[in-house]
């Protein structure tokens, strides 16, 4: 005799979402844990100083400790989305949090920096799988029409957090010692944990994972990424990594083409408005990368600020997209997804492309730099809906693991752009034309939603 799967029998039963009050521990334990996942990221920096002093480790290992995290994620996404698929997204995002979780505790009690540096790749691993799957979670949790409203929430999330990382950082310090950082993560992810009894899923498909396929695509992720950050010191090296990666990418798709069980997801990128989406959420992502390494030489260097205004400055495009994401959220659940992104793309087009004209006054660069962030918002927010519900439910996961590539495929090529400026151009003329590629970027973004709003309508179950 056999039983149905209870965790088939969820989704089934909530085939439009989770019903109040189960639905909002389900949004609490995605989005909390999507936050310890972003903050991770961004406040471990603040601490590499004392880290590098108590540790008495040579500052270029200590650098390690935000490398080797941010690394892992990028090698990580994708195939942690196949096997999200494979074995169910609600298992692997609860193996994903025990172990992120689990991460944190050794990276507090790390006696040593290399002991520090493998908790960190460990945390990497397990933030992997939350990054991937926090999309489709939603996705199976939330009614369809809600789904825009809550990746505005979502981007909200990211958003401060992103700002507000090194503040709590320094904040964390000021009060303890630097393994606090990380301890802070262990009773959150133990609530978390407890919450996440609210979510369903389907159980998994069975597809078996092709190791070569993963082990290419995390070969050429890592190649991309550390080949990029060395063009600026080490140019031959720097570009030959590079290559490699690219050499590597064509290997992988060409071992993929024909598969049924892709780890890139090609199934889905064949689709034109899923494509269209990608190519976008690249181009934005390379935009805002670009941006805010140009911001801080600009407001240093140019308008003679001091660090710690500086860091005011730069929070006024993270601030004015958490207050626009939620509301782009609102609208792309009632308006075209791809006139909205258009519309977010020229604003972002126009506020960079002119933050980079009045680049000796403060004030309109800051107000442009709010037209900025909230053209993001209202690119993002609808870019992102539309990913996700072009493609079909049941891969919602692989959906969610593009997005991440998205990001952070687009942030790489930002910094490339960057480095290579810095490398061949004056230091003082390359914030104006890092804002110009951001503007450029930024409307190749809107131009490419513009191309999305013409495909006729795809439907999907």
């Amino acid at each position: 005799m056999t039983h149905a799967d209870p965790t088939a029998q969820d989704v089934a039963r909530f085939e439009d979402g989770l019903p109040a009050p189960r639905r909002y521990f389900a949004i609490f334990a995605l989005l909390v844990t999507l936050l310890l996942v972003v903050l991770d990221g961004a406040i471990a920096n603040v601490a590499l100083p004392t880290i590098t002093a108590e540790l008495d480790a040579p500052t270029s290992q200590t650098v390690w400790v935000v490398t080797a995290y941010q690394l892992v994620l990028v090698m990580a996404l994708l195939p942690m989305a196949f096997l999200g698929e494979a074995v169910g997204p609600k298992r692997l995002f609860t193996i994903g949090v025990t172990v992120f979780t689990l991460a944190s505790a050794l990276c507090a009690l790390a006696p040593t920096i290399n002991w520090l540096i493998a908790a960190r790749v460990l945390q990497g691993l397990g933030a992997a799988p939350i990054m991937s799957l926090t999309i489709a979670l939603l996705r199976h949790s939330l009614p369809a029409r809600m789904v825009g409203t809550i990746i505005g929430f979502n981007s909200m999330v990211v958003a401060l957090a992103s700002a507000l990382g090194p503040a709590i950082g320094a904040a964390i310090l000021s009060v303890g010692s630097w393994p606090w950082l990380f301890a802070v993560n262990v009773p959150v992810g133990l609530v978390v944990l407890a919450a996440s009894v609210a979510l369903i899923g389907p159980s998994g498909n069975g597809r078996k994972a092709d190791v070569i396929a993963m082990g290419l695509n995390a070969l050429a992720f890592a190649l991309l990424v550390l080949g990029a950050g060395r063009v600026a010191t080490d140019a031959l090296q720097g570009w030959s990594m590079v290559a490699l990666s690219v050499l590597t990418f064509a290997v992988l798709i060409r071992r993929e083409w024909h598969s049924e069980t892709p780890v890139i997801p090609l199934d889905l990128l064949r689709k034109p408005s899923f494509r269209l989406s990608t190519m976008a959420s690249t181009s934005i992502f390379a935009a805002q990368m670009s941006s805010f390494v140009a911001l801080p030489f600009l407001f240093q260097h140019g308008f003679g600020l001091p660090a710690m205004s500086v860091g005011l400055a730069m929070t006024a495009w993270p601030l004015t997209l958490a207050l626009a994401g939620p509301i782009a959220g609102r609208f792309a659940d009632q308006v075209d997804t791809a006139r909205l992104c258009t519309l977010g793309g020229i604003a972002m087009a126009v506020g960079l492309g002119l933050a980079a004209v009045w680049a000796t006054e403060l004030v309109p660069v800051l107000a442009c730099l709010m037209l900025a962030g909230a053209g993001f918002g209202f690119v993002q927010v609808p870019n992102n809906r539309n990913m996700l519900l072009a493609v079909p439910r049941a891969r919602a996961g692989a959906a969610g693991g593009s997005q991440g590539t998205a990001r952070l495929l687009g942030q790489t090529i930002g910094g490339l752009a960057m480095s290579i400026m810095f490398a061949l151009l004056p230091d003082e003329s390359v914030p104006r034309l890092g804002l110009a590629f951001a503007a450029g970027a930024s409307a190749l973004s809107a131009l490419i939603s513009l191309r999305r709003a013409a495909l006729p309508y795809e439907p999907t179950d």
